[in-house]
Parts: structure tokens; C-alpha cells; sequence
């Protein structure tokens, strides 16, 4: 009796296969195991979570280490995905020019314009005066509002406020007239007085229009066409906005500079070319593509792009023993993207988002350190140990026991540092090939486009569904259908958006609407996972078109997505190619194809 186990080591995962080979050669598939990844794929530090995912296939099995006749592993080279982002343009708003500011509960309505003028002086105003109040920390709402009332007695157009505490809704509620007022304006200090503002509240539910409209802000200040282009980065800064104020002052300048975000350097089979990040991604890919395949890419010494590509040279350099000259970056994904960028001059925190360009580089490193993992797993374990297959052969072999395939067929292995795809022709013929990006780049995306500046929450709002708890007895789920419950729901997720995980909610902090955080979750990955998906089969199809496909089965973690498998599905359809999950053996889902095949591949090399 032959008891084998494959033993496949991803980026995230590491799964085995278990299974038992009889005298006539067929194989009984015993068990199956997944344990995480330790450490980056392909090094030493992989050996703690092989062991793991072994021990949960064999305890089901029954069996111990010492049952095994052979391990066999894949043959993966390390690859290392790195992500950068780097913005294209920054706003510049000097001289406190403006409070693009949210707080939760503005007061009033409306927009009101004045000049700004301290509580404390306001008592001096002339009559007929127009007047935007600024009330610094520590005046109590009641008298805030006592001493507005009397200056509007006195025949002061108070035409609005300006508030460092949370006090909007308070002072409004004590006025004699409905003027707009913001607050929460952290450093009210430093709002210039006897300066020319406006103040803009919208209705609840609603926007605001004029300051977030570059001629509305030029009519409100009276500008000329040039300093009207100026306030450009103003307005867009404010749009989405419930509430904002804007303040002009003598120097006033407003900028929008571009940042020199670095060269990139593309050496491929067909040339070499070179490309600033601030081109956008569209282009940096286009030249990906016109010199590939990619043979190494090289960032501008001194910049962002620069560093990130040689901090994964080096990363990969420190863990596997190689020198920095046999480091080759085979592929990189580029995406544009939003971040948010603290505005200078914003007096409550404000943050614009600005244009940026998402980077995804892959290092791809020799075979050695994988032959130093199956040399120190043989001397732990006390057992044979070889490297069996090519990854995404051995994923093929395991692909091909979902029901319904045959050759030729292609398969899409989406990870969480790459995209894998390979293809096996009617007459035995493979071909494979490794794209930077994946899981990984979505998290990334979505943290930064959200503002969460929380990796594992924008992790779980990349795999879970949202809802929006409407009362403390039912939510709308996101695709708006509505859930009730017979207990009430906990108060702290009272009117907020949550993911559903596992049963439990857990609320997102952030003031984002569901809609919001759907589009952001959903572009993301139609940006990274279906672009790669496009462009993986195209490299690997006959000639590359990707009509010669007629199978595509969808493996590895990501194609457990509750949406990924449905968007790639989608973008494939006008091909008339048949995609869809792997059910490995009928019986694992996407997961198990690689250890699926190092086990098959056995069979094969037996009967050879």
C-alpha cells in the first residue's frame, strides 16, 4: 500500500491532498487538509504551516507521519507581490482658505456670506453689516445664541457661524432666524477674521451646490476667470459635502501641483520602454503589454516607484539567500485609484481624494530555496520528499476532475499576491504564466479609497456582505432585500453599515453610505481580478485569442468570493467560453487543485 500526499504552498494557503494508491494503480483520495501559509511563499519559513495543513489531513485519515510514503510538493519559485501607491496630484489650499468639513450634525440651512467677525467683537458690529460669526471652545450654546439674537436686534446681518464645538443644532434651535452653521471646527484659532466667507448647510439627505461648484464659488467672491481655475481643487475638495466653509483671503492661492511619482523602466522580450507613474495605469500597462513578455522592471532612483520596487528585490534577496542581481521582477499590475490626502489649510481635518496609481510588482527567484524546503522537511519528518510538478500543471491535473470539463481547458488561480493561468491542450500540451496582483491589491484598494486606514477591516468588507441596520428589528441587505429579527439587534450597530460575517455584524466606522462602500468593493475587483483575468488567458490561449478557450475553471481562494467568480463569468461570456468554480473531485470547491494533481501526478509517473 502507497500513501502519498501533495502538498501545495500558495500565497495564503497551504493544502494537502491525501491519498492511497492500490497494487492496480487506482487511487482512493483519503482526506484533505489547509493550515495558513507561514511566511512568504517558497521560503523555509513555509515548513510550520506544511506540517499544520499535514497533521489536519492525517488526523482525518487516521494515519500517522510515519504511514507516508511520499510528500510531494510543487514546484513554486517565490514569488513576492508588493503594493505602492502613488499620487498624481496634490491640493495645495494655503492660507486656511477653506473647511471642506462633515461634521455629523450641521445647523440651519442654506448659505449665508459675511464677513468673519469673533463672538467677542460681534456686539461691535454696524448695522446692516453682513456677518459670519466665529465661536471659539468654551461659550456655552445658550449664550452663543443670546449674543447672536441680540446682534440681529441691533440690526447685524448675521449671515451665518462658524463653531468649535458640537453645538450647530443647539445654537440654531435658540435663533430668531435660520442661518446656516457648521461645527466641529477643531482649530477655530485659526480661522482668519475681517475676511470675506461663506457658509453653505445643505437639507438633510442633500449636498451642498454652490461651494462645491467652482462658479458658484466665483460668484459668491466675485472672481475672474483666472482666479476662478485656481478654486478648481476648492470645489472638488467640497463635493459630496453636507456642509462647508470657504474664506478668501488677501493671498488666497489656491494650487494644484503634480508630484513627481517616478519613472518606470520596462525591459521585456520585445524592448524596453519607459513610463511616468503619473501617465495613469491605462498607459502603463499598455506599455506592459506591447514589451512583454516582462523580463525585470526598474523604478527612478530617489522616488516612491523607485523604493517600492527595490524593497521587494531586497525582501526576497534577505529571505532567500540570492543576490539583488538575480532578482527580476516578472510582472507588474497597475490600477488608478483614489487617496485621500490631508488638505494644507483645512482647519478640521479635512481630506480630499486625489488621483493615485496602484502598483502590484512579482519577483520570481530560482528553484533552490524550494529544494531547501524539501530537504529540511524530508530530515523532520523522516520521509521522501520531492518536487514534484510546475504549479500550475499539477492545477491543471487537479482542475480536471471537476465534473463537466474537459480538455482543452484553461484554469485561473487567484491568490493573494498573484494571478496564475495555464492551459492544457486536446494533445497534452501546457502553458503557464504568473501576473502580479491579486487579494492582496483589493485590500489595498479598498482601505484607501474608504479612508479606513484598517487592513483587516477592509479585508472582511472585501469577503462579507453589508447591510444597513434600518431600526433594532431589521436591516436591508445590500442587494435590498430586508431581514427581521425577533430579538432586537444590539444598539451599537443602531442606523449603521455592517458587514455581515459569520453571523455577527460588525459596524463600519466611517460615514460612507452602503452604496458607497459596494461601488468601491465591486470596482475593485473588477480592476484587479477581472483585468488579470483577461489578460492571464490571453497570454496562455493559442495564439492569443481568447475565443480558442472553451473551458475556464476558476481555482485558488479568491474564486470562493461570494461576487469574483460571477465577474469573471461575466467578462467571459461574449467569448463564449464555459467558466465557473472548480468542484475539485467533486468535492472540494476551487480549493485542493494543486495537492489534487501532485497526487495524480504519481499515478502518472508510477504507470510510466
Amino acid at each position: 500500500m502507497t500513501i502519498v500526499a501533495g502538498i501545495d504552498i500558495g500565497n495564503s494557503t497551504s493544502e494537502v491532498c491525501l491519498a492511497r494508491f492500490n497494487g492496480d494503480k487506482t487511487v482512493e483520495f483519503l482526506a484533505s487538509g489547509i493550515a495558513k501559509t507561514t511566511g512568504i511563499k517558497g521560503t523555509v519559513a513555509n515548513l510550520q504551516g506544511i506540517i499544520m495543513a499535514l497533521d489536519v489531513a492525517l488526523s482525518k485519515a487516521g494515519l500517522d507521519i510515519s504511514d507516508l510514503t511520499e510528500i510531494r510538493l510543487n514546484e513554486a519559485t517565490p514569488v513576492i507581490g508588493d503594493i505602492a501607491m502613488e499620487t498624481i496630484t496634490e491640493t495645495i489650499i494655503t492660507e486656511s482658505t477653506m473647511i471642506g468639513h462633515n461634521p455629523a450634525t450641521p445647523g440651519g440651512v442654506g448659505l449665508g456670506v459675511g464677513v468673519t467677525c469673533s463672538l467677542a467683537e460681534l456686539a461691535a458690529a454696524r448695522s446692516g453689516e453682513q456677518i459670519i460669526c466665529v465661536i471659539p471652545h468654551g461659550v456655552d450654546y445658550e449664550d452663543a445664541a443670546r449674543m447672536i439674537n441680540s446682534a440681529i436686534d441691533e440690526g447685524v446681518l448675521v449671515q451665518g457661524a462658524i463653531v468649535n464645538q458640537d453645538d450647530a443644532v443647539l445654537i440654531v434651535n435658540r435663533l430668531c432666524s435660520n442661518i446656516p452653521v457648521v461645527d466641529e471646527v477643531t482649530m477655530i484659532d485659526k480661522v482668519p477674521l475681517g475676511m470675506l466667507a461663506a457658509v453653505e448647510v445643505a437639507e438633510a439627505g442633500q449636498t451642498i451646490k454652490t461651494l462645491s461648484n467652482p462658479y458658484g464659488i466665483a460668484t459668491v467672491f466675485e472672481l475672474s476667470a483666472e482666479d476662478t481655475k485656481l478654486v478648481v481643487p476648492v470645489a472638488r475638495a467640497l463635493i459630496g459635502n453636507r456642509s462647508a466653509v470657504v474664506v478668501r483671503t488677501p493671498q488666497g492661492d489656491v494650487k494644484a501641483r503634480t508630484i513627481a511619482a517616478g519613472v518606470i523602466t520596462v525591459f521585456g522580450a520585445r524592448g524596453k520602454a519607459d513610463i511616468d507613474v503619473d501617465a495613469g495605469a491605462a498607459k502603463i500597462m499598455e506599455l506592459v503589454e506591447r514589451v512583454q513578455p516582462v523580463e525585470n522592471v526598474q523604478g527612478e532612483a530617489g522616488t516612491n516607484v523607485g523604493g517600492m520596487l527595490e524593497r521587494v528585490r531586497q525582501v526576497m534577496g534577505e529571505l532567500t539567500g540570492q543576490s539583488l542581481n538575480e532578482m527580476k521582477i516578472q510582472d507588474i499590475l497597475s490600477v488608478d485609484t483614489f487617496i485621500p490626502q490631508k488638505v494644507r489649510g483645512g482647519l478640521a481635518g479635512e481630506f480630499a481624494l486625489e488621483n493615485a496609481v496602484a502598483l502590484a510588482a512579482m519577483v520570481k527567484t530560482s528553484r533552490l530555496p524550494m529544494q531547501q524546503i524539501a530537504d529540511q522537511l524530508e530530515k523532520r519528518l523522516n520521509t521522501r520528499v520531492i518536487i514534484a510538478g510546475v504549479e500550475a500543471n499539477m492545477a491543471i491535473q487537479g482542475a480536471l476532475t471537476t465534473p463537466g470539463t474537459a480538455k482543452p481547458l484553461a484554469i485561473l488561480d487567484m491568490g493573494g499576491g498573484s494571478t496564475d493561468a495555464a492551459i492544457i491542450s486536446r494533445d497534452e500540451r501546457t502553458f503557464a504564466i504568473h501576473l502580479a496582483g491579486a487579494g492582496d491589491m483589493v485590500t489595498m484598494l479598498i482601505n484607501s479609497e474608504l479612508g479606513l486606514n484598517d487592513v483587516d477591516l477592509a479585508e472582511d468588507i472585501k469577503k462579507y456582505a453589508l447591510a444597513k441596520v434600518e431600526s433594532l428589528y431589521h436591516i436591508r441587505l445590500e442587494d435590498g432585500t430586508v431581514r427581521f429579527y425577533g430579538q432586537h439587534l444590539p444598539p451599537e450597530v443602531f442606523a449603521r453599515v455592517v458587514i455581515l460575517k459569520d453571523g455577527s455584524m460588525t459596524p463600519i466606522p466611517s460615514e460612507h453610505p452602503l452604496e458607497r462602500i459596494r461601488y468601491v468593493r465591486r470596482e475593485a475587483k473588477k480592476r484587479v481580478f477581472v483585468t488579470n483575468a483577461l489578460r492571464a488567458l490571453a497570454r496562455v490561449a493559442p495564439t492569443g485569442n481568447i475565443r480558442h478557450i472553451d473551458f475556464v475553471v476558476l481555482v485558488g481562494g479568491s474564486a470562493l468570493d461570494f461576487e469574483i467568480p460571477e465577474m469573471v463569468t461575466d467578462a467571459l461570456a461574449e467569448y463564449g467560453i464555459v467558466c465557473g468554480r472548480g468542484n475539485i473531485r467533486g468535492i472540494e470547491g476551487p480549493r485542493n487543485a494543486v495537492a489534487t494533481g501532485l497526487v495524480l501526478s504519481y499515478h502518472g509517473a508510477e504507470a510510466g
